[in-house]
């Protein structure tokens, strides 16, 4: 199904996402950790490209297997990095014959060693560019990524809103936002969006808190922000694994909530393949999720 059609029955939509594993072990884990969410019946999970899509094939073949063997609307993300027009079509037509219809179109970070997004040849530099060629020759609902801080490469909100809005001329049908912990971050880009005529369904992209190093390294990669309270209240237990988690969980709900209550059209969960922290938030939730 369609998660542009999803979105239209107007209850919260509730999605995770996943990262292609770098060991077979590792997938089977994976599998292992979808299962378990898999009894919160989510609306559909997506996977990633690894960097520079160094996962393309690895992310065609898990969106293949969580739709087909686990019965899970699945959404594969595609980036320009690294690959022409033609290389791109091949994995859409191979997307297309195995029955997904859904992807987050995306320019995807540099490669290793550039230190800034070259485009391949033939290929696209933008996001707006590969969800323009993919809406004039296939019929994927397509969604796409927005940025309440503002984009790493673009700290001017309202240039950075303009180029959303090309990409939603372009064709996307939905947009996810990069992780955010302040919920006023949130709230004001909607009103952004919406005063500049953007009406496209915004899903708030959460990630809960389960390591104080690696979420500071992941801040720090797309321009987030923790707000100080939080990130004093964490690096007092850092040692602590559980302590911390908890801390990230409540914290985590206690957003979600907030966002549910103000219509937001559900929650997009970046689970770093882990299923604990993701289960615990919907179910603590279960009061909200229509």
């Amino acid at each position: 199904m369609k998660i542009s059609d999803i979105l239209e029955t107007n209850k919260p939509v509730f999605s995770f996402e996943f990262f292609p594993p770098k060991t077979p072990e590792g997938v089977v884990h994976l599998f292992e950790t979808i299962a378990h969410l898999k009894s919160l019946a989510p609306s559909f999970v997506s996977v990633t490209y690894g960097a520079g899509g160094s996962t393309r094939e690895l992310t065609v073949d898990l969106v293949k297997r969580i739709k087909n063997e686990l019965g899970i609307e699945a959404m594969a993300h595609l980036t320009c990095v690294g690959a022409g027009q033609d290389e791109i079509d091949k994995v859409l037509y191979q997307l297309e014959a195995s029955g997904i219809e859904n992807l987050l179109a995306l320019r995807g970070d540099p490669q290793n060693g550039q230190g800034h997004f070259v485009m391949p040849t033939e290929g696209f530099s933008y996001a707006s560019e590969l969800t323009a060629h993919i809406r004039k020759k296939f019929n994927f609902s397509l969604g796409g990524a927005c940025y309440p801080e503002g984009h790493i490469e673009c700290r001017d909100l309202q240039k950075d809103l303009e180029y959303l809005k090309i990409k939603v001329q372009a064709g996307v049908d939905f947009v996810i936002t990069q992780l955010f912990f302040d919920n006023r971050y949130f709230f004001e880009f909607v009103d952004r969006a919406r005063t500049a005529g953007i009406r496209i369904p915004i899903i708030p992209g959460i990630m809960p808190i389960t390591n104080v190093n690696q979420v500071k390294r992941f801040t720090k990669m797309c321009g987030a922000s923790i707000p100080q309270a939080l990130l004093s209240e964490l690096e007092s237990v850092e040692c602590d694994s559980d302590a911390v988690t908890k801390i990230g969980v409540r914290h985590a709900t206690e957003q979600c909530r907030d966002i549910l209550k103000q219509s937001a059209p559900g929650i997009h969960f970046y689970t770093l393949n882990q299923s604990p922290a993701t289960k615990a938030i919907l179910e603590s939730l279960s009061d909200l999720r229509g």
